[in-house]
């Protein structure tokens, strides 16, 4: 009874950090597009490139981010990566030109592992047979972050100057380094560590991920579905004022992009709060995928559709509602098929596909976007239809089973 009270206290601690994190990072996703055409001029094509800049970085960063909360604790790999977040914080409410700009959002990729660490950390108090739901307590807290992130931004905006969201947001990532360092306990044993360090020498190679059949379709179905969502990233704030809000004042516009984004956020809060667990013993992870899946398919044809406000914040819920059923199952599938002492290796590979996809589709949505507003939507939704053959596959691989009367996970082979 100690041990559950010590787990459940300190699982409160680190997705309160992440609340805090996610709150900071909400806060500028629906101004910084914004923020860069109207403050610096910047084109859609380049302001697509700043979010281009942010997974590049994350891309190379996240497997050795991974790896090194592995051999060396999550805790201080969790601090250094908070640092950098805060202090890219600082640097855009700062900027005095792009070049600036461009820097900052590099080093917040660079350092950009705090998410990862935070699940390897969450992976090692919990059960494998619980890690699904853990997991979607991270994006329970996502949700919750863009409740109240976006609005909060946008409504900072348009009521005190552009600049001042990024210096809040700057205070938030200080906040969550003292919780850190003052609230967190290491989960791994110097024991651990050290047997970590030794375990598969430099940690997963690309030899072992090609090799690793179920990961390699994890992996498959993770980047071609982030695709669609990488569009979605670079382009939704310009799509919003160009098209769900055309003819609308600039602050109106702003302000219900954030709004938008809020009710992405209750939807995805709202998800793993109230329709994950009750799913999860319906049925197992890969048919959540599928699930998932078929939901961000409708979504975006929504926005590709039925280009007008109320259309877009339902879509906006039905998007979240998909995410939700979908990416913690796929999250927990890929720390299935590797040994324990690579869970935050392979959380860095997982993330590491997701910003490689979203790299590409981040580069190439502000050419589609200048193309037509509503194309990379009409993209994003086709690139999903193609997701559901590794995803049925998966559900073979896996051996996956509906009206399921128990929770615990089926290991991957």
């Amino acid at each position: 009874m100690n041990k559950l009270r010590r787990m459940d206290r300190r699982l409160f601690t680190i997705l309160l950090i992440v609340f805090v994190q996610m709150l900071g990072a909400a806060m500028i996703l629906p101004i910084l597009p914004l923020y860069a055409q109207r403050e610096f001029d910047m084109s859609p094509q380049i302001i697509a490139l700043l979010a281009t800049a942010f997974f590049a970085a994350q891309f190379v960063a996240g497997p050795y981010l991974g790896r090194l909360s592995d051999k060396y604790g999550r805790v201080p790999v969790l601090i250094l990566s908070q640092i950098g977040t805060a202090v890219s914080f600082f640097m855009l409410a700062l900027a005095p030109n792009v070049a600036v700009l461009f820097l900052a959002r590099i080093l917040d990729g660079i350092t950009g592992g705090n998410i990862i660490v935070a699940q390897a950390y969450i992976t090692d108090i919990t059960p494998r047979e619980r890690r699904t739901e853990s997991l979607g307590y991270i994006f329970a807290v996502f949700g919750l972050g863009f409740i109240f992130g976006p609005a909060l931004g946008g409504f900072l905006s348009a009521a005190l100057g552009p600049r001042v969201p990024y210096i809040i947001a700057g205070f938030a990532a200080v906040l969550v380094v003292l919780l850190t360092w003052f609230t967190l306990d290491e989960t791994l044993t110097p024991e651990q560590r050290q047997a970590n360090r030794s375990y598969g020498g430099g940690g997963i190679s690309p030899k072992d991920i090609l090799d690793n059949w179920p990961l390699m379709l994890i992996l498959t179905i993770a980047f071609i579905g982030q695709f669609g969502m990488g569009l979605l990233q670079a382009t939704f704030a310009l799509y919003g004022e160009a098209v769900l809000f055309a003819g609308y004042e600039a602050r109106i516009a702003t302000l219900g992009v954030g709004l938008l984004l809020t009710i992405v956020g209750i939807g995805q809060f709202s998800t793993q709060s109230f329709l994950l667990r009750p799913a999860l013993k319906r049925m197992d992870e890969a048919w959540l995928v599928v699930i998932g899946l078929a939901l961000r398919t409708i979504a975006s044809f929504i926005y590709a559709a039925l280009a007008f406000p109320v259309a877009g914040a339902f879509g906006s819920l039905i998007f979240a509602v998909g995410m939700g059923l979908m990416m913690p199952p796929l999250q927990s599938l890929s720390t299935n098929t590797v040994a324990d002492e690579l869970r935050g290796g392979v959380l860095g590979v997982y993330q590491s596909t997701i910003s490689l996809s979203t790299i590409v589709s981040t580069a190439i949505g502000g050419v589609i976007f200048a193309l037509d507003p509503t194309a990379p939507f009409w993209v994003g939704a086709v690139l999903s239809l193609f997701v559901f053959v590794p995803s049925l596959m998966l559900v073979r691989q896996t051996g996956a089973q509906v009206h399921r009367a128990s929770v615990p996970v089926t290991p991957l082979e």
